[in-house]
């Protein structure tokens, strides 16, 4: 059987580190960001891991 493909749209938006979790990026720093307090989008630059709950299902795309 041929190995399985890694999920292209996973590959771009998470990255796997030493310790095994998952960093990902905040949503909501695209578009619509006049409206949005300075203080609100400077919290939205910072990365954060993946809920443990997904992590099992994310690892699996990333192949």
């Amino acid at each position: 059987m041929p190995k399985m493909k890694s999920h292209s749209g996973a590959k771009k938006r998470f990255m796997l580190t030493k310790s095994g979790k998952i960093k990902r990026a905040k949503m909501g720093k695209n578009h619509i960001l006049t409206k949005k307090e300075p203080k609100r989008k400077r919290g939205l630059r910072q990365g954060t891991y993946v809920d443990k709950t997904q992590e099992k299902t994310i690892k699996r795309m990333l192949g």
